[in-house]
């Protein structure tokens, strides 16, 4: 049953009041911001690495005899579910360290060894269902950024860049070596982390420095550091210390990658196939200990994962991440605050994200790939200053010409875990086009709000873009975004405000907007409690948002939404029910027709929806588990259902498998439609160093049918042997039949010299 939504409900929460409501909540707790917790209000843990002379075999055995005799850095402490407790699961923590290499030995005691959780040992698996290790490295111990490392029972290599507020991307790969074993009495790892592969200050011996480790079985987590609920592990202000890092050695600083690289690529064209050859090279040159020049000539994505397949039924641009390594390098110094904050709970983004400097902009146009000649790329930091600067050129194609991009940024550390900052942008990959965008932000956080040691954000950030459009000289904000957000992000209570605003000819040449021409509010509150021993609950989350949009031109309501989440239950066992009488209010006002699908035009007009939902999800911890979303109700001018089904199964520790359909009917007055994806992914891991891959998508708009084969052969850390098969096939309408399209094979071979 659909619940009915008074019209009214509007008038309650006017978008002025909600205005007002943000601005002096904001400001008032942006005095908070200052006045509190801005210097350390407890100790903070601390040890001492032990520096050692002879060699270390990482094998994950801990047999040599310094591990049996270097002091340990002391138990971790409960963060869930029992916070501030010793963990049920005894970790012994030893740190080592050489001139060149710092090593982790862990020795994970577990009393049901057999239970062990490791399902994926490829490369940057997710490792949030299964049982890990996680290392956090704050070289600058700016409390804010860090380097991440983890692994899981079966040895899988995950690294990646942690930055803002606790964001972490993944697909960015250092050089270096991790090995694990099992036993009788749990599992042990042994990392070694290169310092070549580090960036750290020159003139400090302290470093920022935590690890966790999850039991999956039992959702516990613990940590050395800041185990508390308020904390997830990504949180880098929580970090303990290592002392005395000193006399590291980076050599001189320089790693030479070059690579060759091949595609033959072929098409209905009746010439035949085309083969291509092409060497280039990659340079990673430490000008000084923390700050990074990054070179790449004649630059080649050949080992980038394909996007996954969205059919886009809004009215807005949909969003793709950035993969390909070269742009990943030091990600976290390009982060702008005119993004998120991601919301309580299953609070959707807001669509309104603005991102001024986009990657993805370079290198691609209009689905086509755009050859990428060189680049140039200068991070770290000066001081307490983040500095980011990249210059690209773009080669000549028989659809644009070769161009040229430019981005500067830098973040000044102020307090303890905030930032001022500012950007520049100029270029535009389109053709014939150029423009030029800056901007400024700030970041005020605390762990220690009103002394609760609570969990506080604000945000805020101005930008005007300047691509070839006059700007209106009104009020109405063209060609400029601005707006802030606070948020209360913390376990039992969360919550957030946010304003924005994108003027109708914003437009950041080399960035990404959503939705532009509106002034958007948002509202939303999470109250989850974890109740005591009552059916097994580990959790429960009970949301509520309202987001209210005004167009910049008219100053009419464009969008309003409200929506209740009253059941959302996460039991010990690992399953979960999301949602039972989810409910979402929509009003949508077409000021143009708009083709929601091929044919189908909806008119010009005023549209108010009702929808419910249910989601259940089963422990993922288990060989075969499941995820159900079904939604139901007013869709437009009709009524729709959709469909989310997901299976995994594991077999460990070799192979994966998961199959996903996603479907939306729709009745429409207009018409009828039918919008389906379908993905499967097949996974098998010889070994962490050897995986093949295996992605199937198929989505009814496009009518294509991919599927991308991918091999990943590591033979030494820093060298990678890429191989990779893409095949499409094209359904013809109203059949079964699907006629072979484009084929494509592609091989690289890196090979790093360190020095």
């Amino acid at each position: 049953m659909i619940l009915k939504f008074s019209q009214n409900f509007s008038v309650y929460f006017s978008p002025r009041r909600l205005f007002h409501l943000i601005r002096a909540w904001s400001f008032y707790c942006l005095g908070v911001s200052f006045l509190h917790s801005q210097q350390d209000s407890e100790q903070t843990r601390s040890t001492v690495v032990t520096v050692i002379s002879d060699s270390i075999i990482v094998d994950g055995v801990l047999d040599e005899s310094i591990w049996q005799t270097a002091p340990k850095i002391g138990e971790l402490i409960q963060r869930q579910p029992n916070p501030g407790t010793t963990p049920s699961e005894r970790t012994e923590v030893i740190l080592l360290r050489d001139a060149d290499f710092l090593y982790v030995g862990i020795v994970a005691y577990d009393s049901e060894p057999d239970k062990l959780i490791g399902n994926d040992m490829s490369r940057d698996a997710s490792l949030q269902n299964e049982d890990s290790i996680e290392i956090l490295l704050d070289t600058f111990k700016d409390r804010q950024n860090a380097f991440y490392f983890a692994t899981n029972p079966i040895g899988a290599f995950v690294d990646g860049l942690v930055f803002g507020a606790q964001e972490i991307n993944t697909d960015w790969n250092a050089i270096w070596d991790i090995r694990t074993q099992k036993t009788n009495t749990g599992w042990s790892a042994e990392f070694q982390i290169p310092f070549k592969s580090l960036s750290f200050p020159e003139n400090s011996s302290e470093w920022g420095f935590n690890i966790g480790r999850k039991v999956y079985r039992k959702l516990e987590e613990d940590m050395w550091s800041g185990g508390r609920l308020e904390n997830e592990f990504l949180k880098v202000s929580e970090a303990g210390t290592l002392l005395d890092m000193t006399d590291l050695n980076q050599g001189i600083g320089l790693d030479v990658k070059p690579f060759l690289a091949s595609s033959w690529l072929r098409t209905k064209n009746p010439d035949g196939g085309a083969l291509d050859i092409e060497p280039g090279v990659d340079v990673f040159y430490n000008i000084t200990p923390s700050l990074k020049l990054t070179g790449t000539i004649n630059t080649d994505f050949g080992e980038t994962e394909v996007d996954a397949r969205q059919i886009n039924l809004t009215r807005f641009s949909l969003f793709f991440p950035e993969k390909r390594s070269f742009f990943l390098e030091d990600v976290g110094v390009f982060n702008f605050a005119s993004t998120g904050p991601k919301g309580p709970g299953g609070t959707p983004d807001a669509g309104v994200d603005v991102f001024p400097f986009f990657s993805r902009r370079i290198g691609l146009l209009n689905g086509n790939e755009v050859p990428l000649d060189a680049g140039l790329k200068l991070t770290g930091k000066v001081g307490n200053t983040d500095v980011g600067l990249l210059g690209v050129r773009t080669g000549e194609t028989d659809f644009v010409d070769g161009k040229n991009f430019v981005v500067g940024r830098f973040k000044q550390k102020i307090f303890q875990e905030s930032y001022v900052g500012g950007i520049f942008t100029d270029g535009n990959p389109n053709q014939g086009r150029s423009g030029s965008t800056y901007g400024a932000d700030v970041r005020l956080a605390t762990s220690d709000f009103f002394g609760q040691k609570k969990n506080f954000n604000f945000d805020a950030f101005f930008l005007n873009a300047n691509n070839e459009i006059e700007a209106d000289s009104d009020a109405d904000g063209t060609g400029k975004s601005f707006g802030f957000s606070a948020r209360y992000p913390n376990d039992q209570w969360d919550g957030m405000l946010v304003f924005r605003e994108v003027g109708k000819h914003f437009d950041p040449g080399m960035g990404f907007v959503q939705r532009s021409n509106v002034r958007m509010y948002r509202a939303a509150a999470s109250y989850n409690p974890r109740p005591k021993d009552f059916l097994n609950i580990q959790q429960m989350f009970h949301d509520i948002y309202y987001t209210y949009y005004e167009r910049l031109d008219n100053g009419e309501k464009e969008t309003a939404e409200l929506h209740i989440t009253p059941f959302d239950w996460h039991f010990n066992s690992g399953d979960s029910i999301h949602a039972l009488a989810d409910y979402t209010y929509l009003y949508e006002r077409l000021f143009e027709p708009f083709e929601i699908s091929p044919g189908i035009f909806l008119p010009v007009g005023e549209y108010k929806t009702h929808r419910s939902r249910f989601v259940i999800a089963t422990a993922a911890r288990r060989p075969l588990s499941g995820f159900l979303f079904f939604e139901y109700g007013d869709f437009w001018s009709g009524t729709s259902e959709q469909l989310n089904l997901r299976l995994s199964y594991n077999l460990p520790p070799h192979f994966t498998a998961q199959i996903s359909v996603n479907k939306t009917f729709a009745d429409l007055p207009q018409g009828k439609f039918i919008a389906r994806i379908f993905t499967g992914t097949f996974n098998y891991a010889l070994s962490p160093q050897i995986t093949f891959s295996n992605l199937l998508q198929f989505d009814n708009r496009s009518r294509n049918l991919g599927w991308q084969s991918r091999l990943r052969w590591t033979p030494k850390p820093g060298n990678d042997l890429f191989i990779s098969f893409n095949q499409g096939w094209i359904n013809e309408p109203g059949s079964l039949r699907f006629n072979v399209s484009d084929s494509k094979v592609a091989t690289k071979f890196q090979y790093t010299y360190r020095f």
